[in-house]
């Protein structure tokens, strides 16, 4: 009775979750029942050769190849229908660059802790400051598919950096389910993502800062909403990389909240 009465009076929405690096739709599941529970819909995505989808890394040539998996799945949405972006990680690059391809399917574009490119703020650029700041003092592992005079083609995440960095504040049960569960991460190139004011910059934006994340520190992640500043900006406290995993009950509410507030 509480489901039908909450959806009647507050119009679900339509959530589409986009995990980050290495991960998959499967990084979601503390988050789908409890929103569905309110009525709303929850689409979560399996980007290209992650998660169960069959690609492989060494078939991609480009983000696009990459996120081609949301594309198609904003694409077959009717035009009536406009739903609630969520990308995690890297998969803010892939809910940005759907907010340039579908702007009007789009309500609102969440970041959790999420890689936020604009207008102002290339990709590329986020990607390097990235690297810089956190260095690769970990067992993480380059793969060189094309054999090792070309460039790599994917990183595979260690054990040790997957413990330690993505799931410190998270239960060791999932820490040791995502050792299982992680495909390597694809190194495709990602200069032909070009965002403009007139579709990307109408698409109202919310960042989600993870308090203690180690991967994009809170620092990192302060400075790409002063580069690239959003609409609205929330905080999810004691969370490590892994929000949905480490903190669910909060990014749930804040989630909420967000639907509500486009009620």
């Amino acid at each position: 009775m509480m489901q039908s009465n909450w959806a009647t009076k507050h119009h679900p929405k339509h959530f589409v979750l986009v995990h980050g690096a290495g991960l998959g739709a499967w990084s979601w599941y503390k988050l789908v029942p409890p929103l569905r529970s309110y009525g709303h819909n929850v689409t979560a995505i399996d980007l290209a050769a992650s998660g169960i989808n069959l690609s492989r890394v060494n078939e991609l040539r480009s983000f696009s190849d990459y996120s081609k998996p949301l594309m198609d799945c904003i694409e077959s949405i009717p035009s009536t229908e406009r739903v609630i972006l969520v990308g995690h990680s890297l998969g803010g690059a892939a809910i940005a660059e759907a907010m340039e391809l579908f702007a009007e399917k789009v309500s609102v574009a969440v970041f959790v802790t999420a890689a936020m490119p604009g207008p102002s703020l290339p990709f590329s650029v986020i990607a390097q400051k990235a690297i810089n700041d956190f260095g690769s003092a970990w067992d993480n592992k380059l793969n060189y598919d094309n054999g090792p005079n070309n460039p790599p083609t994917s990183v595979t995440f260690g054990p040790k950096f997957v413990s330690q960095a993505l799931y410190q504040y998270s239960p060791q049960e999932d820490a040791a389910l995502a050792t299982m569960l992680l495909r390597p991460l694809p190194l495709t190139n990602a200069k032909e993502l070009v965002f403009s004011e007139a579709k990307y910059g109408s698409v109202n934006r919310v960042f989600v800062i993870s308090e203690k994340d180690q991967i994009w520190t809170k620092q990192f992640q302060e400075w790409m909403i002063k580069e690239n500043p959003p609409n609205q900006v929330e905080l999810i406290r004691g969370s490590d990389h892994m929000v949905m995993i480490s903190q669910p009950s909060q990014l749930w509410a804040c989630l909420l909240g967000i639907a509500h507030d486009r009620s």
